[in-house]
């Protein structure tokens, strides 16, 4: 990945600091902690976790077990405890202050996407059309998830593959101040789901820019594939030949004159050099008969 995705990371911590700061003040500091104003995990809407984004982190965070610290975990992130975080492919940095003057260093690990496998699930966003309308059209799917199981990958990350760690002396993990940066880290995904695209290594930028060339290519493909009109230069040589042989003269009736039409005509007022102009026609219509036209 290039600075983009690491630029818009740092940008993340600076907004959820500044747009915290009022919220993060209105909570006590959990017992023995230190009284911090950092990130607060919204807790003017409840429990974290109630938008679907973040639903289906925490989930993974509580299959952990270990109750008492994510409880008190969950105290430390309402209580504003998160100092700030950074998002990169693979890996979240969080500071969280504890009963220490110094805040601890939390970093929360996963699987970054090769190349190969984002191809195999930006292939299927494309073919999705629905999908790849919303992500264009700068939102986040509803069931972008089943994207990534189609290709054989998955959009949360699973236990086997979650790593974290913390620089406080506790040897349990997760330890209090890990599960606080994880129900901070849920929150921001509610925020601002493309986060959770950019832990796994595809910016959201160079995800739209992929999709729309993979988008333009198919749309080419398709006109490629459509029959094409032959030249009209190919065509001159035989422009003025029918594709089909002239029909057969209709066989005269038998017995009858061969200038009948031209009596039921009846007059035709024209005169050629002083004869009637149907006098002239008939040797024609007799040769015609005759099979000599």
């Amino acid at each position: 990945m290039s600075g983009e995705a690491n630029d818009s990371a740092n940008q993340y911590s600076a907004n959820e600091r500044s747009v915290n700061q009022h919220s993060a003040n209105q909570y006590g500091a959990p017992a023995g902690a230190r009284r911090a104003a950092g990130l607060a995990a919204r807790p003017q809407r409840g429990s974290s976790g109630e938008v679907r984004w973040s639903k289906r982190f925490v989930a993974v965070i509580e299959g952990f077990g270990h109750g008492d610290r994510l409880t008190r975990g969950r105290t430390y992130a309402s209580g504003g405890n998160v100092l700030g975080f950074s998002i990169r492919p693979g890996e979240v940095a969080a500071s969280v202050q504890g009963t220490w003057e110094k805040p601890y260093s939390v970093t929360l690990r996963i699987e970054v996407y090769s190349p190969e496998q984002w191809a195999r699930v930006e292939r299927e966003l494309v073919e999705s059309h629905g999908y790849i309308r919303e992500l264009l059209d700068g939102r986040m799917p509803e069931r972008i998830d089943r994207v990534f199981t189609a290709a054989g990958l998955t959009l949360f990350p699973v236990r086997r593959e979650f790593r974290s760690d913390c620089t406080c002396p506790d040897k349990q993990n997760p330890c209090k101040h890990i599960a606080a940066a994880c129900y901070v880290l849920a929150r921001h995904f509610d925020d601002d789901p493309f986060a959770l695209l950019a832990w796994r290594g595809r910016d959201r930028a160079v995800l739209t820019r992929r999709l729309e060339a993979l988008r333009d290519d198919e749309a080419w493909q398709e006109t490629a594939d459509e029959p094409q009109d032959t030249p009209l230069a190919d065509l001159t040589d035989g422009y003025w030949r029918s594709p089909a042989g002239l029909p057969e003269p209709l066989a005269a009736r038998p017995g009858g004159p061969a200038g009948a039409i031209l009596d039921r005509l009846g007059p035709l007022g024209r005169r050629l050099r002083g004869e009637d102009v149907r006098d002239l026609l008939r040797p024609a219509y007799d040769a015609m008969r005759d099979g000599r036209g």
